[in-house]
């Protein structure tokens, strides 16, 4: 099982140079202990996400580490054109030495589509028309498209990826469209759940295995989870305070939409602010390394892989992190290292 950190970057009413360079240390600790990769969100007028240019940010991640690979979970997809996030992504595999991982989505929150002046009706048509463009020009130097929302006419693309013919696909959060698209994806950290979701996947990626448009970079796409983790030699007292640093986290993640008079999230991580509730769905957990462990082997006995941990979330203090970072790799990733 390969381990990764899945990050947000919560507002926690600390300076943001002093937020950036906590997050910066943990993730050349990171570096140093072996994780795999490192993937950051997208999210606009929240609370939720005081990085939201993952773009800027992954380079900056890339300067400062050597081996951990940077991804994006996800670049929203209708908030992009999409030849600008071509190149963009083109620069960030080369800056990062071939690193990057690319995962894209449409968004779920109707109230960041409005505000950034689109139409929530549209995402859907918007995001795949968007992600048609960025794939065709993927395999050409030339780009020439012809949509609804795109028109472009003989583009010439001078900056070609590293990885070839592109960085790693993902996309999270909907296993139909990216099982026939032959993306890897994710889900939540509950065993059952997992294998239920990787059962439809696996026969998704078989039916459409032919079909025309689907990436294929030569490898079998992955299914993954993420969970939100606090470790501690004591169970008692890392439950206790993650009960206490999800409320912060649940208030983050609904800021917007109840701003806006939405107050049911759809699957929504915080499980109404209810940390129990989360750990019972997978999406939360507060124990020591040795439970860790056992909940992650029962994912990876259903074939889970990756695991996507989140350490810094709510107000998560980043000593508070780092003891998870330190705990994790001490004595959980070795369990898994075959």
């Amino acid at each position: 099982m390969r381990f990764a950190i899945f990050d947000q970057m919560e507002a926690v009413g600390r300076p943001l140079h002093e937020v950036y360079a906590d997050r910066l240390a943990l993730l050349e600790a990171a570096d140093a202990a072996g994780v795999w990769c490192y993937f950051k969100s997208e999210h606009h007028y929240t609370s939720l996400d005081t990085a939201p240019s993952i773009s800027s940010w992954l380079a900056t991640v890339a300067a400062r580490t050597t081996s951990l690979r940077i991804g994006s979970l996800v670049y929203l997809l209708p908030f992009h054109h999409p030849i600008r996030l071509y190149e963009e992504i083109a620069m960030l595999d080369h800056l990062s030495g071939g690193r990057l991982e690319v995962g894209v989505g449409r968004g779920i929150s109707p109230v960041e589509h409005e505000k950034w002046g689109l139409e929530p009706d549209l995402a859907r048509d918007r995001s795949e028309e968007t992600l048609d463009v960025l794939l065709a020009a993927f395999g050409t130097d030339a780009l020439t498209y012809q949509g609804r929302f795109f028109e472009v006419d003989n583009v010439p693309l001078e900056v070609r990826p590293l990885q070839s013919p592109h960085p790693p696909m993902w996309y999270p959060g909907n296993i139909e469209v990216a099982g026939r698209r032959g993306f890897n994806s994710m889900t939540v950290g509950n065993p059952t759940t997992a294998a239920t979701m990787l059962a439809r996947f696996t026969e998704l990626n078989e039916q459409h295995a032919g079909d025309p448009g689907r990436v294929d970079r030569g490898m079998t796409p992955s299914l993954g989870a993420t969970i939100r983790i606090l470790l501690d030699d004591d169970g008692e007292r890392a439950l206790q305070r993650a009960r206490a640093a999800w409320k912060h986290f649940d208030y983050n993640i609904t800021k917007l939409w109840k701003a806006a008079g939405i107050h049911e999230l759809p699957n929504n991580p915080s499980a109404g602010g209810d940390f129990d509730r989360a750990v019972e769905i997978g999406t939360g957990f507060a124990g020591t390394p040795e439970a860790l462990t056992e909940r992650l082997g029962a994912l990876a006995d259903v074939g889970v892989d990756p695991v996507m941990l989140c350490l810094d979330w709510g107000d998560i203090e980043p000593s508070e992190s780092r003891r998870s970072l330190d705990l994790l790799a001490e004595r959980v990733m070795p369990a898994f290292s075959n």
